[in-house]
């Protein structure tokens, strides 16, 4: 996978990116992450799509911990959407196997568009 020092400074260039968007946004670093570990570090789509699992939940995780820490959420605010996500993220991890990397690339495509639709025409 990391053949030199140039390829391992595009991966974790890459890993820098997701972090300051999921940092700035409080999310969509993968968005950002699955094209850059196909282009810049050479990854087939499936195992794109896995390592930013990987990598995107310990960025979360610290994320999360610091709101709490900061006292900007609350564990019985967020449980609910821990809930759901842990479901998610089950049926994801199975249904993930069943998917092949051309479906997984256009769904990623469509929810990229979707948000970048809803940020722009959303109102506070």
């Amino acid at each position: 996978m990391h053949k030199n020092s140039a390829s391992r400074l595009r991966c974790a260039l890459s890993g820098a990116a997701a972090g300051l968007i999921n940092g700035f946004f409080g999310g969509g670093g993968g968005q950002l992450l699955v094209p850059l570990l196909r282009r810049w570090c050479a990854l087939e789509e499936k195992q794109a799509f896995a390592t930013c699992v990987a990598v995107i939940a310990p960025l979360c995780a610290f994320g999360g911990g610091a709101a709490l820490l900061r006292g900007t959420v609350s564990i019985p605010e967020v449980w609910p959407y821990l809930l759901g996500g842990a479901l998610g993220g089950v049926i994801a991890g199975k249904t993930f196997k069943k998917l092949s990397g051309n479906v997984l690339r256009r769904l990623l495509a469509a929810l990229i568009l979707y948000g970048g639709v809803k940020s722009l025409f959303w109102s506070a």
